[in-house]
């Protein structure tokens, strides 16, 4: 060991890479991490999950306000006003409490933040700052970056990225997001509630692409009576910036005439991609997929021994709650120890008004293997939903025909993204439709809303 300057060396300080870290030095293991970024907690925390929901719960406030919501609660308000500097800082204080948080555990728990862009120059040794460490073992949590639409050039102050969105100096009249899928739709939420008319460019010819298909259909009913236009089945050809505005340029997916958008703002929200960027991972060997992505085995080792690789570098879906498990199971495995995800029981969550959320097959997928049986019930039937005048969306549980066993629930819920994580640990569990239809649930909670799609399996939902 006098070899190596420490057991674990994590590249990135993502939800993964910080994580990871933390977890190995719980298990002993001298461990650094390199994160070039001045704060901790990779675009999760400083420009990803943690500012967009700062923004998305407080622009909710205000449409709930401008639009009248809380007067008929009986809460009426006068002169009311934005004041977007004010958003914007609580939004930044989150992002600095979060990810001062972050560094205080690494004291905590001895990490050693090596500050710098770390590089391979064998399997052992990655050079981070102009200085040369050794490792035993080297975890790549690099995380991903926006994939970029060719042609468009993002400027940050007329046509942005999920970063440059979060920045916006004013409410823009119109937005014109590219691309239909959880990014797009939650940052065109913020602004739309604060005022801007948003436009969404989809090539698909529906949203969220990867969602059950009965759940995409209804959140583009929902969304549009939010006061979004949906333009489906469309590509972009172009965008040009001119005197503070952006010509958006669409045609048709399968080809047509053409049209022009104008908007002050243009989001480009097309995906993401891994960053293998800079990481020099030709000198030990290690070439990237097709699609830019490490391989890995099931236990996050790649091809070359004493290099593992978490997160949103590796294939699968790009979550900061995936990137997380990952990084304390490599740890463990790193340890001697068993560490262990199952990427069937992720859930995916949109974090709207109301929220969409899913965890296992869609109804789609699972048609696909074999009979299923499913059930629905919409939160309009809810008494807490109804109460709290939220009466959109459903909840569906998917099961297998024979066995009962659930392949999938999706919600439609405002707290939906907190309601699929009892659907999650009941999946882990193998659990039925009858076992969630036989779990005592409080009332009133939107969560009975689950109880009664599981019942509603068999036929015997009792409030519809």
């Amino acid at each position: 060991m006098a070899d190596f300057d420490y057991d674990v060396l994590v590249i990135g300080a993502g939800p993964g890479g910080y994580v990871a870290a933390i977890r190995a030095a719980q298990l002993g293991l001298k461990t650094a991490c390199a994160e070039a970024r001045e704060t901790l907690g990779g675009t999760c925390l400083n420009v990803g999950c943690i500012p967009s929901k700062a923004l998305l719960h407080a622009s909710e406030f205000y449409r709930e306000a401008a639009t009248g919501a809380l007067a008929k609660m009986g809460i009426k308000t006068q002169g009311l006003s934005l004041d977007l500097e004010a958003m914007h800082g609580q939004r930044r204080d989150a992002v600095k409490q979060l990810t001062g948080g972050v560094e205080f555990l690494f004291k905590k728990n001895k990490v050693t933040w090596l500050k710098g862009h770390a590089s391979f120059v064998d399997a052992s040794t990655v050079e981070v700052g102009g200085e040369r460490v050794r490792a035993k073992n080297i975890v790549i949590a690099t995380g991903s970056s926006v994939t970029p639409l060719p042609g468009v050039e993002i400027d940050q102050q007329v046509v942005v990225d999920s970063t440059g969105a979060l920045e916006l100096a004013k409410v823009p009249e119109r937005l014109v997001v590219i691309g239909g899928g959880v990014i797009g739709l939650e940052l065109g939420s913020v602004w739309g509630r604060l005022g801007a008319k948003v436009t969404v460019v989809e090539y698909l010819d529906q949203i969220l692409p990867g969602f059950d298909g009965e759940v995409r259909k209804e959140a583009n009913k929902i969304f549009k009576k939010q006061g979004f236009e949906f333009r489906l089945s469309t590509k972009v050809t172009g965008v040009k910036v001119e005197g503070g505005k952006a010509r958006v340029s669409i045609e048709p997916a399968a080809g047509g005439a053409g049209e022009t958008i104008e908007a002050e703002a243009v989001l480009v929200a097309i995906g993401r991609r891994a960053n293998t960027q800079g990481l020099n991972l030709e000198a030990i060997g290690l070439a990237p997929n097709q699609r830019g992505q490490i391989e890995i085995d099931h236990h996050f080792r790649t091809p070359v021994p004493g290099v593992w690789a978490i997160g949103d570098v590796v294939p699968g879906p790009m979550l900061a709650h995936k990137a997380e498990d990952e990084g304390i199971a490599v740890a463990e495995n790193i340890a001697g120890l068993t560490g262990i995800v199952n990427h069937d029981i992720i859930p995916s969550v949109v974090y709207t008004f109301p929220e969409i959320a899913g965890v296992g097959l869609t109804e789609e997928q699972a048609k696909e293997r074999g009979a299923v049986k499913v059930g629905k019930f919409p939160m309009l039937a809810n008494s807490r939903a109804k109460t709290n005048h939220e009466p959109d969306g459903f909840v569906k549980v998917i099961a297998d025909e024979k066995s009962d066993r659930v392949l999938g629930v999706w919600v439609i819920a405002s707290v939906g993204g907190t309601m699929i994580a009892q659907a999650a640990q009941a999946m882990e569990f193998g659990a039925t439709s009858e076992d969630i239809a036989y779990t005592c649930h409080a009332h009133p909670t939107h969560a009975e809303a689950l109880k009664e799609a599981a019942m509603a399996v068999t036929g015997k939902p009792i409030h519809i």
